[in-house]
């Protein structure tokens, strides 16, 4: 038995090693090539770019106006994404991305701004050199993947709750057989325990939220449009999320929920006044709550790509050096990175549930009962 599972173990890892041989042999950055390819490459006037780690991984988990797919040499191959400017000088202009050449040119005034504080948004240049930022309504590709997930999202749960309709009485099936288990487990340990008896009119929020989050997660990992997208590592996303959260917060807050904040009971008499130390720290923290939430969420999303990455370009890193380090190099790599990308789809799920739980422990103390 353990000789068996030896072996299975040993194909794995040839598997692998051979896969990451592939890979890197077929996206082996140019100056890590044989001199023979060195020699022509010369004679045909081309100049090696040196392999850049900073921007392959700055390409996945930043937003862009196209989708690139791969480059091979001088050969980009993206997809192009609608761009929506407003200027106040030349009004509504649409067209697409392949305008801008990956970036290289500019289009009626429009270019994609590279190395200043607007850097990777599309600026206006003014004929007197002034400098601008037109009204951008673009689908990014952040904007793309987030539009897809909610179709998807649509789609899936009016398919489900069709299914229970037609299905009323019977054992669930299909899709409702995969997902009613996670839907159970939102209304009950985490929306019921979490808010009380008034549980009932949050649960959709707070499900809209859970799966949100975990849908957007697992697609950030598919490296095929429209996966791959970095959603909740664009921190406007995890922000305008905490927003609604905080607006349900203040919404179904009592007036015991305010009273416990400025006039907290219990707590000694010089602690409020004339110094009002506890009740600022206790109205700050209302706020403070709500930043974690963002910076959780988009920390821990954006780490766990950067640093599966950074495993990754290892390959190419070495392989400029050499090319038979970069071979020996994917052997650890590769494994790692695979492993990485096993947890994050753990992560996933953890995310989308520490950020449904906190809303629902959050609206469930704005809905203090007196005492």
């Amino acid at each position: 038995m353990v000789v068996k599972q030896r072996k299975r173990f040993g194909f794995v890892f040839i598997f692998l090693a051979l896969l990451a041989i592939v890979m890197s042999s077929a996206m082996v950055p140019e100056n890590a090539k044989s001199k023979k390819e060195e020699k022509s490459s010369v004679t045909q006037k081309h100049t090696a770019k040196p392999f850049d780690a900073r921007e392959v991984i700055m390409d996945h988990v930043l937003d862009s106006y196209e989708w690139h797919l791969f480059t091979y040499k001088n050969f980009h191959c993206s997809i192009p994404l609608p761009v929506i400017l407003y200027s106040k000088d030349k009004g509504f202009h649409i067209f697409f991305s392949t305008k801008f050449h990956h970036g290289q040119s500019s289009y009626k005034g429009f270019r994609i701004s590279q190395g200043d504080k607007y850097h990777g948004k599309i600026i206006e240049e003014l004929p007197d050199g002034t400098i601008i930022r037109p009204l951008d309504l673009s689908l990014t590709k952040v904007a793309v993947a987030f539009i897809f997930c909610a179709i998807f999202m649509l789609w899936l749960f009016i398919s489900i709750a069709n299914s229970y309709r037609s299905r009323k009485n019977q054992a669930p099936h299909g899709l409702q057989n995969l997902l009613e288990p996670l839907i159970i487990f939102i209304r009950d340990e985490v929306a019921k325990s979490s808010i009380g008896e008034k549980y009932e009119r949050y649960v959709p929020y707070l499900l809209t939220l859970f799966f949100f989050i975990f849908f957007n997660n697992l697609l950030g990992l598919i490296p095929i449009p429209p996966g791959g997208a970095n959603v909740m590592g664009n921190i406007a996303i995890p922000t305008v999320m905490a927003f609604f959260t905080f607006t349900l917060v203040i919404f179904s807050s009592t007036k015991y929920f305010w009273i416990d904040i400025f006039n907290t009971p219990g707590v000694p008499w010089w602690l409020k006044f004339p110094i009002p130390l506890l009740p600022t720290i206790e109205f700050l923290s209302l706020f403070i709550k709500h930043i974690v939430l963002v910076i959780r969420l988009f920390a821990n999303i954006i780490a766990g790509h950067t640093v599966s990455l950074g495993f990754f370009v290892l390959i190419f890193i070495f392989g400029e050096m050499s090319l038979l380090g970069g071979y020996g190099i994917s052997l650890v790599s590769v494994p790692f990175t695979v492993f990485l990308a096993l947890l994050e789809i753990l992560v996933a799920f953890i995310q989308a549930y520490v950020f449904t739980l906190l809303s629902a422990l959050y609206i469930g103390l704005a809905m203090e009962e007196p005492h």
